[in-house]
């Protein structure tokens, strides 16, 4: 696992020879050894089709190639930071999220119709997420960005999760999403909860949820 939690808002990545890693531009803040940072004009990994996707989906958050041989301590204002290690899985999140990842992981781009149907791409709208999202597939760790702490909550078959989806971070695993709503006469009438609309994440892996409603 390359990469050390300094505090909530630090991570130290180990860079070795032969190795690469991926960071959101601007996001060093220190290093040691012979490191060298160079912008990525393609946005991560794969070649120019994959670049071109990523802008069509607008998952194109402009990285850095970090390569050599040392550690570097990652930071972006002030948000807090989150290391997931997937072991196989695909991990969903939005690219704005990303801190820094492993160069070993498979980057991709999802349509959000395809997972929840119909349903899918009006959770991309309600939460302002737009229609697609970023994959990370492998074996390797990833650095996501929060506001406020998170926790990750299992989901387990039987017994889904329901979050605000301004509050969703990213989930992984062999999961369902699907947008549910609670909107009654109430809402109609500006007497609601505030919670009129909610995810529902079911099947088997994890979702990530952070401690406050805002988006980065």
């Amino acid at each position: 696992m390359p990469f050390r939690e300094v505090n909530s808002k630090m991570v130290e990545a180990t860079v070795v020879p032969g190795q690469k890693m991926f960071s959101q531009r601007g996001a060093m803040l220190a290093y040691r050894g012979e490191v060298s940072f160079t912008p990525n004009m393609q946005g991560g990994q794969g070649g120019l089709a994959s670049m071109i996707g990523r802008r069509v989906a607008g998952e194109a958050t402009p990285l850095m190639t970090v390569e050599g041989n040392g550690t570097v301590m990652f930071g972006h204002g002030g948000h807090h930071i989150q290391v997931i290690q997937l072991t196989g899985e695909t991990l969903y999140v939005e690219a704005d999220r990303l801190l820094a990842f492993d160069g070993t992981l498979q980057q991709g781009t999802m349509f959000m119709g395809s997972q929840g149907g119909v349903m899918g791409m009006v959770r991309g709208q309600v939460t302002g997420q737009g229609l697609f999202t970023t994959t990370l597939k492998g074996h390797g760790a990833v650095a996501v960005m929060a506001h406020g702490g998170v926790i990750e909550l299992p989901i387990t078959p039987g017994r889904a999760v329901h979050v605000d989806p301004q509050a969703y971070v990213a989930h992984h695993g062999d999961v369902r999403n699907k947008l549910s709503t609670a909107l009654g006469w109430r809402d109609m009438v500006g007497r609601g909860s505030g919670e009129a609309f909610q995810l529902e994440l079911s099947g088997s892996g994890a979702v990530y949820v952070q401690a406050s409603e805002e988006k980065l």
